[in-house]
């Protein structure tokens, strides 16, 4: 396993993290004893990097995470959980308000049954409650010992700056990380996120990078999701998101190149994030313990650059305006000096 600093801090993390959202799930998830199995295989591969959130299965991930966790040293794992989902039917249950934050990191501590969690993440944006607030509670929760580090999850590229802003004024602990979607089919947030995540200084940590399943070859061929399978129990969100015609060729691209390097297309999907060193992180997640073991190849297994081109390529992103714009102008206005300084900023 290979390791990544979490964005400017001094964290090390494995650069595949185990996700939980399939602990406790009835629909496509495991129960305790599979979901402990699956620790153990991440853990004795060398991962130390272990996701959940509060809205997951209604805490049950969580508590069933602190259940797996009790075999292990605690003090060996990074462990990130979220908030910002309803987590009870009260109004103030929810988002991101100085109330909500810490009866979440609380409640979040106890289903754990641990001391601290290593990076807590804002699960997303809240457009009613002033970043400030929010930013006051989580610095609290880090001067009282309860957590390490903050992050966030799919904020838009201004408001991470924003928050760091806010962050480097008020003299409160920043952002070091972000959790978005990205894989082979959904590269969105090359356009604003990651710049933005470059520019701050916050580590890249990738959901759903094998698109939900879709990157591992078992729809191909399929005009719709079968209902029994998780895009078709979650088909009002996996069809709109990821399936289309240029999905399909890419997966014939996938699984062409994959066979060709001898490995799975999983395995080729993950390595791919890798090549781009703003990502930190890609988060996978299993409801069997054999899954794991399958992905935890490209925990160290690095793309040859030209076939990471060569995939990237094979479904362009069409950047928009501004990049036409500043890929039109900025190099015939500038590019004067016999080299770049350090302090260059890239525009992507």
């Amino acid at each position: 396993m290979k390791y990544r600093y979490l964005g400017r801090s001094g964290l090390l993390v494995s650069r595949l993290c185990l996700g939980t959202m399939t602990f406790g799930n009835s629909q496509w998830g495991c129960d305790q004893e599979v979901s402990s199995g699956i620790v153990r295989k991440f853990v004795e591969g060398g991962g130390n990097f272990i996701d959940t959130a509060d809205g997951y299965s209604g805490g049950e991930s969580e508590k069933m995470l602190g259940v797996a966790m009790q075999d292990y040293n605690r003090d060996a794992l990074v462990i990130a959980t979220k908030c910002w989902f309803p987590s009870g039917n009260a109004v103030t249950q929810r988002g991101l308000s100085r109330k909500h934050i810490v009866e979440a990191a609380e409640a979040s501590l106890k289903r754990l049954g641990t001391d601290y969690i290593d990076l807590y993440q804002f699960h997303g944006p809240d457009p009613y409650t002033p970043i400030e607030e929010s930013l006051r509670a989580a610095d609290d929760l880090i001067s009282a010992g309860k957590i390490r580090y903050l992050g966030c999850s799919n904020f838009y590229g201004w408001q991470i700056a924003k928050t760091n802003g806010v962050a480097a004024l008020k003299n409160y602990e920043p952002l070091v990380s972000a959790q978005h979607l990205y894989n082979l089919i959904r590269r969105d947030i090359e356009r604003e996120v990651l710049p933005a995540c470059e520019d701050q200084g916050l580590a890249m940590i990738c959901w759903s990078p094998l698109a939900a399943g879709m990157l591992t070859g078992k729809y191909r061929g399929q005009a719709e999701p079968e209902a029994g399978s998780r895009h078709g129990a979650q088909a009002a969100i996996t069809v709109k998101r990821y399936w289309s015609e240029d999905t399909n060729a890419m997966i014939e691209k996938l699984v062409e190149v994959s066979a060709r390097l001898g490995k799975a297309p999983s395995q080729v999907a993950l390595s791919w994030l890798f090549g781009d060193a703003r990502v930190t992180a890609a988060i996978i997640g299993a409801k069997r313990v054999e899954q794991v073991a399958e992905n935890m190849d490209a925990g160290d297994f690095d793309l040859p650059a030209e076939v990471w081109q060569e995939l990237t390529d094979a479904m362009p992103l069409n950047m928009g305006y501004p990049y036409e714009w500043t890929d039109i102008n900025v190099n015939a206005t500038f590019g004067k000096a016999e080299a770049e300084p350090r302090h260059t900023v890239r525009i992507p």
